[in-house]
């Protein structure tokens, strides 16, 4: 069941990229005690992802910044690809995490078969705003979209 507005994310273990090296991250460590917007992907280096999707927060970031809110790109990828398409795209200001196993994904409901293109299990491409690790607000794309995930649209909504 996919999760739904009012109801708490997961504590699931997650990975970032920190001094080089893969370094877990629990997914309250990420959400707790701020305000957040999460935006997933279904694949780092993808066209849609590459060209709009985290291209968009990345021109936005200073807005989201000064309405409180902190930046999560997340995608089923591993962190070093995580890594290395934050660095390429430029979003420092934007917290690159890798859901390697698709745990968090799956437990939010949001997973998507992609193996017809071969890329296997990913997550939808969606965009959630988080209090406290409380979801606020869920924007779920249709498939093959890209219409109410973007920074443009969720700033609208703070």
């Amino acid at each position: 069941m996919t999760i739904q507005e009012g109801q708490k994310l997961p504590s699931i273990q997650l990975f970032t990229m920190a001094e080089g090296r893969p370094t877990p991250v629990m997914s309250d460590e990420i959400f707790s005690g701020k305000k957040v917007v999460l935006f997933a992907v279904p694949g780092a280096f993808t066209p849609t992802c590459s060209q709009a999707h985290l291209p968009g927060y990345v021109v936005n970031a200073d807005a989201f910044t000064e309405k409180g809110v902190e930046l999560v790109c997340l995608s089923v990828n591993d962190p070093f690809v995580m890594g290395c398409w934050g660095e390429s795209a430029n979003a420092d200001a934007i917290r690159m995490i890798s859901d390697g196993n698709g745990e968090f994904t799956k437990a939010l409901g949001l997973e998507m078969d992609g193996s017809g293109f071969g890329l296997g299990t990913r997550s939808q491409r969606y965009a959630m705003l988080v209090d406290d690790g409380v979801v606020k607000k869920l924007n779920i794309e249709a498939p093959g979209k890209f219409e109410v995930s973007g920074a443009e649209t969720l700033l609208a909504a703070l």
